[in-house]
């Protein structure tokens, strides 16, 4: 997801983000603030870490033409630990709903494990949370790959997998490592209506070249100057659109705008399930401007022991990216709570004891 900017990605809630882009609505302050509701409507760097988890929980088949999180080949940064969860951890999130159920599901794992937990959902984007995890505000942060390496290094190349979980370790900061990354991924997309598709003729990313100057973008307001957004799109694909509606991105108000043909492109996150209902077209992207992105926890150091690094491990390997979108149309079409949402999802996959 695009948040890059914010947590950001992926990735909706009424005032959803991407993984590469969540939107910029909420104040420095939040992150030092008391928790919000829990529904808003709405390394050391060494490469190739996290070999503890992997030592200590079965291993999975690569996927994706990547490594899960539990092979041990796709740590990330960290100094094979040395940090304590014995005081607890305190998980942030951004503020759209997979975000938010990814940061339950940390807790319900960590909690099985006798970790304590606080979640603090709905902090807003990267620009808030990174400076929130490395300040102590918060100890642990659902990311997602290619959006926090483009928010950290804005140049890299990096696509696969294990390249971007490399290139993570050295871009991280002094005190922050990214743990083993899961099954599960989320990416941003670049939707239309078959209308539009068919009007324009539009099948991939490099066709809304022709229409230049015809066209308007939707999306959190931030997607105007990320890499993964409007800046890439005019590097990468030589894109230039008629204007950019600052709404929200894979939320209510850009998939309204989309519906009332306000407007022709929306960034949406691959996990929505509005997408395949109302018949959208995803444009390709055969340029690859959007990188992969695999969900993979970001930590502070000081709190990355192995009772940490197994519970994460044990999680990431599990979730897949069908549970992640099953779990998002709970939240976003049931109206159900992220919490409870991921509560019931770790029990029934045994991550933790039903009640």
């Amino acid at each position: 997801m695009n948040a890059q900017g914010s947590a950001s990605s992926p990735n909706s809630a009424s005032s959803a983000s991407s993984p590469s882009s969540t939107s910029s609505t909420s104040s420095t302050s939040s992150a030092s603030s008391s928790s919000s509701p829990k529904h808003s409507p709405l390394p050391r760097r060494a490469i190739l870490g996290g070999l503890l988890a992997a030592a200590s929980v079965p291993a999975l088949a690569a996927c994706g033409g990547g490594i899960t999180s539990l092979d041990g080949q796709g740590g990330g940064g960290g100094n094979g630990g040395g940090g304590s969860s014995a005081n607890g951890v305190t998980i942030g999130t951004a503020n759209f709903t997979e975000n938010q159920i990814l940061g339950y599901l940390y807790a319900a794992a960590l909690g099985a494990a006798g970790v304590k937990t606080k979640v603090r959902p709905n902090l807003g984007t990267r620009e808030i949370l990174i400076p929130a995890l490395k300040g102590g505000d918060i100890d642990l942060l659902p990311e997602y790959q290619g959006a926090l390496l483009h928010y950290l290094s804005p140049k890299a190349t990096a696509t696969e997998e294990g390249a971007m979980q490399n290139a993570l370790a050295v871009a991280l900061p002094e005190g922050l490592q990214i743990l083993p990354y899961g099954r599960a991924e989320d990416s941003d997309a670049f939707a239309v209506t078959r209308e539009t598709a068919a009007e324009y003729g539009l099948a991939s990313l490099a066709d809304l070249k022709k229409q230049n100057g015809k066209l308007v973008i939707g999306a959190a307001p931030e997607v105007k100057k990320r890499v993964v957004g409007v800046v890439g799109l005019k590097e990468v694909y030589g894109v230039e659109f008629k204007e950019f509606k600052s709404l929200d991105s894979s939320g209510p108000l850009v998939k309204g705008a989309l519906k009332k043909g306000d407007v022709d492109v929306a960034n949406l996150f691959t996990t929505d399930t509005d997408i395949a209902a109302e018949g959208w077209v995803v444009l390709t992207d055969p340029k690859n401007l959007v990188p992969g992105q695999h969900v993979v926890p970001l930590i502070a150091d000081r709190k990355a022991d192995s009772a940490v690094r197994k519970a994460l491990a044990r999680l990431g390997g599990a979730l897949t990216t069908e549970d992640l979108t099953e779990l998002n149309r709970q939240v976003d079409k049931d109206k159900k709570d992220p919490e409870d949402v991921a509560n019931a999802w770790a029990a029934a996959h045994g991550l933790v004891k039903k009640r």
